[in-house]
């Protein structure tokens, strides 16, 4: 699929119809937000960049969808692929933050959901763009919307108003001991030098 003939924000929107069965309201907010995240990756071919195994795609889409996902390309044991020039570091963080952020999460949400999330988010936070485009959400209100439902803690500690990513990779490095710096994605993306700017050395 070439994207720069095709619209694929109006693909996957159609496909998270067809996933759901349902247009709005009728679909529950969690239908919805599941069926956007895998909608955005399956019209490029890229579910093995969603960040969850066949086994949880498999069992989200019972959870939540009417039609059927196309996981055959998907190695059983698949958690998303990385970066192979930095596969270690990448890998790191990503099940670093999918930990992080399940120990976060609200207890009224399912489980099985907070789990395919985070693996979901901590994948997203390893790609060069803000994080609601990296999700294929429809803008910064939409990823607030998410977190407030399945981690709002990590809401509540967004006390400066920052980026999702960068706040997120804060809160990660705190947890840890270490000292704050950007997710494995953000040097890639255009307003790095925003979120991190460079400090001129002392003269």
């Amino acid at each position: 699929m070439n994207p720069e003939s095709t619209d694929l924000p109006a693909l996957a929107a159609a496909r998270c119809d067809a996933l759901t069965g349902a247009p709005l309201p009728a679909r529950s907010a969690d239908a919805w937000l599941f069926a956007r995240l895998v909608a955005a990756r399956e019209v490029r071919g890229e579910l093995a960049l969603l960040g969850v195994s066949r086994a949880q795609l498999e069992a989200l889409a019972a959870r939540h969808f009417v039609s059927a996902i196309h996981v055959d390309s998907l190695r059983d044991a698949m958690i998303g692929i990385v970066d192979m020039s930095e596969g270690a570091s990448h890998a790191a963080f990503a099940s670093a933050m999918r930990e992080f952020l399940l120990a976060l999460a609200a207890p009224q949400v399912n489980t099985d959901d907070a789990c395919c999330l985070a693996a979901i988010v901590a994948q997203a936070c390893l790609r060069p763009d803000h994080l609601w485009r990296d999700l294929g959400l429809r803008g910064r209100d939409d990823v607030t919307r998410m977190l407030e439902r399945f981690f709002p803690a990590i809401v509540a500690r967004n006390v400066e108003g920052l980026r999702w990513k960068k706040l997120l990779a804060r809160e990660l490095a705190r947890a840890r001991g270490e000292a704050p710096g950007p997710a494995p994605g953000c040097p890639g993306c255009e307003d790095f030098g925003f979120c991190f700017p460079r400090t001129e050395p002392p003269r």
